[in-house]
């Protein structure tokens, strides 16, 4: 049976970024030095296939510290913790390795130097989210306001409209928080900014690529895991830019073939969580019922990587 002609467009830059590449490789270093088990305190990314494969080797994914044992070691996952974390684990004499992505830590130093300054802070992000929970718990209960969308700035109450700043979480859209941040200015002309925007490089290059990809295309499928923060916008941001059926998949087996039945042309990207892999095997999955041509949309390229915590690069103690 002849298979029908199909153009997969790969957006790029997609998939992994530097702060997910780094808290992978934390864990597993971890591991290598210590042995198994290691803890890691939340899923170190959001993917599933990604946390069953560390868990593979050893890792042990819980919720909360008081689910470790003082013994072995644990690791921070790469969305940040709240303050309260590292103290109680230095508290119980742990050994703890912080894979924050710097670019989230970056967030929290910015939100300690405006609360130093007298200033209350307001965040863009998603309540519940891990990073969200991570940078509010930087400051006492009532320094940090949250506001997931511009309605949500009317109902603010501040304690001196002349004394605020904010922040945002680095995994949002980025025309989503441009408009709270125009509320947010409206409502109070003085509010400080970041220094430099908090969204970060690989969010933002992603949804570029997006938006790139969005019209030449009939469907687009992102890959990712349904609690990725940036994956699910990655989803939005390619419906608002034109593309009439965009869908999120964790592996190839989500697919809904019926909904693609007809279409020429498919836009294929991933989350920074979502490993290659799991991209490989959609296009093997298209490959097998079609007469796939690729096409690569690049919009960028990242070169951006981070060093591993001191802690893991000198040689081995006893736990």
């Amino acid at each position: 049976m002849t298979k029908s002609p199909l153009t997969l467009y790969l957006a790029a830059p997609r998939g992994f970024c530097a702060g997910v590449d780094r808290a992978i490789k934390i864990v597993e270093m971890a591991l290598d030095k210590w042995g198994a088990p290691v803890y890691v305190r939340h899923e170190i990314v959001h993917n599933k296939f990604v946390v069953d494969e560390l868990r593979n080797k050893g890792a042990v994914f819980v919720e909360e510290l008081e689910e470790c044992p003082d013994d072995r070691p644990v690791v921070f996952s790469a969305h940040g913790v709240p303050k309260s974390v590292p103290a109680e684990a230095a508290r119980r004499e742990m050994l703890f390795v912080d894979a924050t992505c710097p670019l989230v830590s970056k967030v929290h130093i910015e939100a300690q130097r405006h609360a130093d300054r007298g200033l209350q802070i307001v965040m863009i992000g998603h309540a519940g989210h891990p990073e969200t929970i991570g940078t509010m718990g930087q400051l006492p209960e009532g320094d940090v306001l949250l506001v997931e969308t511009p309605e949500d700035v009317a109902y603010l109450d501040v304690r001196d409209p002349g004394q605020l700043a904010f922040v945002t979480q680095t995994t949002l859209s980025v025309d989503d928080t441009a408009e709270i941040v125009a509320a947010l200015q409206a409502r109070f002309p003085q509010i400080v900014g970041p220094h430099k925007e908090d969204i970060c490089y690989a969010t933002t290059n992603r949804q570029e690529a997006v938006k790139a990809m969005a019209t030449k295309v009939d469907a687009m499928l992102v890959v990712g895991a349904p609690n990725s923060s940036n994956s699910r916008r990655l989803v939005e941001v390619g419906s608002r830019a034109g593309c009439a059926y965009a869908q999120l998949v964790q592996r190839a087996t989500d697919i809904d073939w019926r909904a693609l039945d007809g279409v020429s042309g498919v836009g294929i990207t991933a989350g920074a969580s979502a490993p290659e892999v799991l991209i490989n095997e959609v296009i093997d999955a298209f490959r097998d019922r079609y007469d796939v041509q690729v096409e690569q949309v690049e919009t960028a390229k990242e070169t951006v990587e981070f060093k591993v915590p001191r802690i893991l690069r000198e040689p081995r103690t006893e736990v």
